[in-house]
């Protein structure tokens, strides 16, 4: 029962290595025909990305903090 599975396993292993082998040499060949204005606007996105976290982490770490203070106090408060 094993053999079997070993012996799958190697054919299918061949077939395995010749697909990633031929995806990987794909993607190689697409990355150089990306024209340099894909670059410039990635590099924007990105840059409003991160100002829109700075904006949103004032906002977070405050719902955070209110939550904890809450459960603080009902924790506290249960104790009494």
């Amino acid at each position: 029962m094993f053999d079997k599975r070993k012996n799958a396993l190697k054919k299918c292993g061949k077939a395995a290595v010749a697909v990633v082998g031929t995806t990987v040499a794909g993607i190689g060949s697409a990355v150089a025909a990306i024209p340099a204005v894909v670059g410039t606007t990635l590099a924007t996105v990105q840059t409003d990305g991160l100002g829109m976290i700075d904006l949103v982490w004032p906002v977070v770490v405050t719902i955070f903090g209110g939550i904890l203070l809450i459960t603080l106090f009902k924790r506290a408060g249960s104790k009494i």
